[in-house]
């Protein structure tokens, strides 16, 4: 009995280290499944952050601002906003 006893105590700790690797495996498959199904996503965000003009835009999208608030906020023309977006003009750095 106390042999059974002595061996199982030496287990338990085994045991918990074997069911801990599971879990941690068991967590690294869920996340790379994840990343895996993100691929279009993620291929959609390469595209529009490729350029500035395609920061500005995408920016503006998210936080549902007119091109006319942005020009306002930054004191240039709409159009201007409308060049960077759409790549036929860059910005001046000063």
């Amino acid at each position: 009995m106390k042999i059974s006893l002595m061996l199982l105590m030496a287990l338990i700790p085994a045991l918990i280290i074997w069911r801990v690797i599971i879990y941690v495996v068991y967590l690294l498959i869920f996340a790379l499944r994840k990343y895996i199904k993100s691929k279009p996503v993620r291929k959609e965000k390469e595209e529009y952050v490729k350029t500035l003009g395609g920061v500005i835009k995408k920016q503006r999208m998210e936080c549902q601002m007119t091109q006319e608030f942005v020009a306002e906020t930054l004191g240039v023309s709409r159009q201007a906003v409308s060049k960077w977006e759409n790549g036929v003009s860059q910005t001046k750095g000063y």
